[in-house]
């Protein structure tokens, strides 16, 4: 798997680099914002790098991170692995909810940090995905529920033929209680269906994504809250 690493230390990156290279590996060292943008854009020939998983440094020398990772998310859909300092939960929420796939506080084992690697890049698959990409989707991929469209393939969601984009994990999220409109999920199903973890942090990002769906759907009542359980789709009338 070919890894983009976005960090400014040089210690730090030859070191983990080397523990990378030692499972399989190909690392692409990114000392900054621009160069991390510049590694995932189009080649010449109009080729798109194929990286698996992006680590992403917060703490970067000519850019906030929070704003390199809304550029890159703009250009790929490839999963990103933010990597900082920063533990406190407010900032770990904002990271997640701005469509981070997952979220790592220095220091870390790398070990754990390998494991996670290969967490999101096992559940989001090999393929590369230009964010908006076309194509039509396959018979019994489409999830009509009354104004609401969810195209699985291509992660297109719409309301009354307006497209509405969603974060990664928004749009997880919504896939996961649509397929089963009615069913009630519990709190701890859906953490572990969507963030693929029972980190107790978690829980406080679940209701930050339910609410921002309610918001871009414009569909305040589409998810209902089930005191004390979890959540569930009401399917909107036609």
């Amino acid at each position: 798997m070919r890894l983009l690493l976005v960090e400014d230390d040089d210690h730090v990156a030859a070191a983990l680099s080397a523990i990378l290279a030692k499972h399989g590996f190909a690392v692409t060292h990114a000392r900054g914002g621009e160069e991390a943008l510049q590694a995932v854009l189009p080649t010449a020939q109009g080729e798109r790098p194929s990286f698996g998983v992006i680590l992403l440094d917060l703490g970067l020398p000519d850019q906030d991170g929070y704003q390199v990772f809304g550029r890159i998310r703009k250009l790929t859909t490839t999963p990103v692995i933010m990597v900082t300092a920063r533990g406190d939960v407010r900032s770990r929420i904002h990271g997640l909810n701005l469509g981070a796939d997952d979220y790592v506080v220095k220091p870390y084992d790398p070990g754990e940090l390998l494991a996670r690697i290969h967490a999101v890049s096992r559940r989001n698959g090999p393929a590369e995905e230009t964010p908006g990409g076309g194509g039509a989707p396959a018979d019994g991929t489409l999830l009509r529920l009354g104004p609401l469209i969810i195209e699985l393939p291509t992660r297109r969601v719409s309301v009354h033929d307006e497209s509405v984009p969603l974060t990664r994990k928004e749009f997880d999220l919504l896939a996961l209680l649509a397929q089963r409109p009615g069913v009630v999920f519990r709190r701890e199903q859906i953490i572990s269906e969507v963030w693929r973890t029972n980190w107790e942090g978690t829980g406080r990002t679940l209701e930050v994504h339910v609410a921002s769906l309610r918001s871009k759907l414009r569909m305040p009542a589409l998810i209902e809250t089930v005191r004390g359980v979890g959540y569930r789709l009401v399917a909107p009338a036609a």
